[in-house]
C-alpha cells in the first residue's frame, strides 16, 4: 500500500499512529502541540498515542545521531565475521561489550554476523583489529571494509 509515496509497512497502526510516527522519524523533537496541528488532534491526544506507541514497544527510544564522517579522524567500519557453531555465543558477547562496536546484526548462514564499528582515529581501529577482532575465538572466516562515505542511511523503520 502506498500512502504520500510512502510504503506501508506496518499492519496494526491506525493511519493516524503512522502519521505520528512518521512525523517523529522526521524530527524527534516535534512538540505534542507541533505534532497535534499537523494531524488535527489535540496536544493532550498527541500524548496519549505516543505513550501508548512506547508502552507497546514500537517507539523504542529517542536518540541523536552522530555522523562519523563529520568528526575530525573517525573511522567506521563494518566486518563480517563467521565462526564456529560452539563459539557464536563467546564472540557476540566479546562484541556486545566493546565501545567501538555500534551495531551487531545476525544475517542468513550459519553463525554469520555484521558488526559495525566506529574509532576515533586509524590507531584506535587497528588497535581494536589486533586486541579485539583477531582474538575473537573460532573465527573461521572475517572480511574489513571501511566506510568511505554514506550515500543513504534512513533512520527508523519506513512507513
Amino acid at each position: 500500500m502506498i500512502n504520500g509515496g510512502m510504503i506501508m509497512y506496518l499492519n496494526g497502526l491506525d493511519e493516524l499512529d503512522q502519521k505520528i510516527v512518521q512525523l517523529l522519524i522526521k524530527n524527534a523533537r516535534f512538540s505534542y502541540s507541533d505534532i497535534g496541528k499537523e494531524v488535527g488532534i489535540s496536544r493532550v491526544a498527541v500524548k496519549a498515542r505516543i505513550q501508548a506507541l512506547e508502552k507497546k514497544g514500537v517507539i523504542e527510544e529517542y536518540t541523536t545521531i552522530i555522523n562519523p564522517q563529520k568528526i575530525s579522524g573517525a573511522i567506521s567500519c563494518y566486518f563480517e565475521i563467521e565462526t564456529l557453531s560452539n563459539s557464536f555465543t563467546d564472540v557476540i558477547e566479546i562484541l556486545n561489550q566493546n565501545n567501538i562496536v555500534t551495531q551487531i546484526y545476525r544475517v542468513t548462514g550459519k553463525n554469520k554476523l555484521h558488526v559495525h564499528a566506529v574509532a576515533a582515529s586509524n590507531s584506535e581501529m587497528e588497535h581494536f583489529l589486533h586486541t579485539t577482532i583477531d582474538t575473537l575465538p573460532g573465527v573461521i572466516s572475517c572480511s574489513c571494509n571501511i566506510i568511505l562515505s554514506r550515500i543513504k542511511d534512513i533512520k527508523g523503520l519506513r512507513l
